[in-house]
């Protein structure tokens, strides 16, 4: 079956069997390996991308639903202008430790932040509460995000205020 999916903002058009799931359409067909596939179940989210900018287990998805819709993945989280904000607090926070969990953690977390953009320790818990990290006792992680919602706060308001001067000026 030919499908064409929108992945990071390039289109691809490949000939897939009809039970092939997205995860698998990302890595082996796509090369795109950030995306993980941990436990073949839908309990461990490591393999979380957004379908149409909701996040999904691409474990749970066959290739074939995503055709004709927009699929991102861990790899489309860097900018033009470097990593995204949810990257660098996983780095500044140690919100990774082995990085297997990882890029299902970050999707959710910038999800999380351009849905909430002032998340509570609650509303972060419960938005990863479907994913597991095997290392840690997630306390780096809600750290992590709350860093990166934090920082793109200061971003926004130093953005208004640049506005502001230059208003006045």
């Amino acid at each position: 079956m030919e499908i064409t999916v929108e992945v990071n903002g390039s289109s691809y058009t490949r000939s897939v069997e009809p039970r092939l799931l997205l995860v698998h359409f990302l890595r082996d067909e796509l090369g795109l390996t950030g995306t993980h596939w941990g436990c073949d179940t839908s309990n461990c989210g490591t393999c979380v991308v957004w379908l149409d900018d909701v996040p999904v287990k691409s474990c749970t998805v066959l290739a074939v639903m995503a055709d004709g819709h927009s699929v991102r993945t861990v790899e489309g989280l860097e900018g033009a202008d470097g990593l995204d904000p949810v990257q660098q607090g996983f780095m500044a926070c140690h919100g990774l430790q082995c990085g297997f969990c990882t890029p299902g953690m970050l999707m959710t977390a910038r999800w999380l932040i351009d849905h909430n953009p002032a998340p509570s320790e609650a509303d972060i818990r419960e938005a990863i509460s479907g994913q597991l990290c095997r290392c840690t006792g997630y306390e780096n992680i809600v750290r992590s995000v709350r860093w990166a919602a934090e920082h793109e706060a200061g971003l926004r308001e130093r953005t208004v205020e640049d506005a502001g001067t230059e208003v006045q000026a």
